[in-house]
This record gives structure tokens, C-alpha cells and sequence, in this order.
């Protein structure tokens, strides 16, 4: 089954810094745009830089498996090859990350390699690759 996509607008303080962020270093091609606004294909899916100068990111965590994950956040699931050459990109413009790319709940149904890095407006991104990806509900 085909999986819709989804949408998400978030708050950005600089549209050139966005669009490189996301256009470059994550690869997602850019779709419509103005002086206010980009759309991105977020791995399939659209996500809308909107400019917000002066919005300060939250800045919240919540402990998950020994780690404190930065609430909210949002990102994508990709397959281990794409985790793993999206994560040696990263690592090698010199991202600074919330938490390194690291793999959590070893053994357990839901293991996952899984990173957590900031856009330049300061925007938590998740991004994880399933050791089996029938396990990504599975409790």
C-alpha cells in the first residue's frame, strides 16, 4: 500500500540559509517558491520553509533510551543505505549534531539507526533507518 504524503510548514529565520540546508546538503529538490516561502520534496513528502524572522526554537528534550531527543522534531525513515550515506554527508560538512548518528533499542523489535541534528533556524530533524522496517509500529 502506497502511503500518502504528508505536509509540514515550519518557521524558518532565514530563507537562503533553508534552502540550502535543505536543497543541498539534504538533496531535497525544491519545488514552488517566493520571497516568504520554499516548498521542498521531503523525501516524497512536502514540507514548506516559511520565514518567521526572530522565532527562537523551542528547546525542550525528552529522555528516550538514554538520550534526551529535542521536542518537536520531525524527519523521515529511510533504508539503511540511505540512512548510512545521508549520515557520512552530514559528518562530513561538519554537522553538529543533538545526537550522533547512533543505533537505539539493540535487540528490540523496534532497533533503529537514528540521528538528530538542527537546521539553521534551529528546527530538531530526526532521521532513522529500521533494522527491519515491519517493525517500525511494532510495540
Amino acid at each position: 500500500m502506497a502511503l500518502p504524503p504528508f505536509h509540514l510548514a515550519f518557521p524558518v529565520h532565514d530563507l537562503a540559509a533553508a534552502r540550502h540546508f535543505y536543497g543541498t546538503l539534504l538533496g531535497c529538490p525544491e519545488g514552488r517558491s517566493c520571497d516568504q516561502w520554499i516548498d521542498f520534496d521531503f523525501f516524497g513528502h512536502q514540507i514548506v520553509a516559511h520565514l518567521q524572522p526572530g522565532r527562537a526554537a523551542p528547546d525542550h528534550h525528552n529522555p528516550v533510551d538514554g538520550h534526551d531527543v529535542p521536542v518537536p522534531h520531525f524527519g523521515a525513515v529511510l533504508d539503511m543505505a540511505e540512512w548510512e550515506a545521508l549520515a557520512a554527508r552530514l559528518e562530513a560538512a561538519g554537522t553538529a549534531f543533538v545526537i550522533a548518528p547512533t543505533v537505539r533499542f539493540r535487540g528490540q523489535p523496534g532497533e533503529q539507526a537514528t540521528m538528530f541534528f538542527l537546521d539553521p533556524s534551529g528546527n530538531a530533524l530526526e532521521f532513522k533507518a529500521m533494522r527491519d522496517p515491519a517493525n517500525l509500529f511494532a510495540a
